[in-house]
């Protein structure tokens, strides 16, 4: 999965389809297996496939009045603190609109491709790949109240850093990191771009959920 999510980012906006074969150990988005690989191109030449367009989000770090650095990504992105370092704060504005400060480890924005990755593990929802939403998920919070929430893609994400801390990093898609600083804002949109999966015409995206990460069991 990790060469699958680091190909979206190259191959994302282009109309380029891309046909993933499992060579690892869980291959969730890879939906053929080695063996599968003959007949599935065979298929595909005949016409026998489905095009799963992925949605994907575009990534600023701004500090001061400069963008620092940006990026697109596939799965998630990820503030989230050093492994000795302390709580951080920050603060989240939807449209321009106060939400929420969270104390906690940091904060995960997952797409639906990506919720059920750290997101899941960080108690987050799985979210079908067709919805139009992302996930907005706190790693550890300080408070019990605050909860993982679902909102619309077409709004933009601002992240602040409120306070100094030491080892504060922006991960995006856990394969590429930041250093952050108190005062940074993390800007977050819907990117016009997507990437086009092959699938095959039989897909059921809950046998994935069983077959892949034992969903139900």
């Amino acid at each position: 999965d990790g060469t699958m999510i680091s190909t979206a980012r190259m191959a994302g906006g282009s109309d380029v389809l891309v046909l993933g074969i499992n060579y690892g150990s869980l291959g969730y988005l890879t939906e053929f297996r080695i063996e599968e690989m003959f007949p599935a191109l065979e298929a595909i030449i005949a016409g026998q496939y489905d095009i799963d367009r992925r949605e994907m989000l575009e990534i600023e770090l701004i500090r001061g009045d400069k963008t620092e650095a940006a990026g697109r990504v596939l799965n998630d992105v990820v503030i989230n603190k050093a492994a000795l370092a302390r709580i951080i704060e920050t603060e989240v504005r939807l449209n321009g609109l106060y939400v929420n400060s969270f104390r906690s480890d940091g904060l995960i924005v997952a797409t639906p491709t990506g919720s059920t990755a750290y997101n899941l593990s960080a108690g987050g929802p799985i979210v079908f790949p067709s919805m139009r939403a992302v996930v907005l998920t706190p790693i550890c919070p300080f408070t019990l109240t605050n909860r993982p929430i679902v909102i619309p893609d077409d709004a933009e994400i601002e992240i602040e850093l409120k306070h100094e801390n030491e080892g504060v990093v922006l991960s995006l898609d856990g394969q590429i990191g930041y250093s952050m600083i108190a005062g940074d804002r993390v800007r977050i949109r819907k990117s016009s771009m997507t990437f086009n999966l092959v699938q095959p015409t039989n897909r059921n995206y809950f046998d994935v959920l069983r077959d892949k990460l034992k969903w139900g069991r």
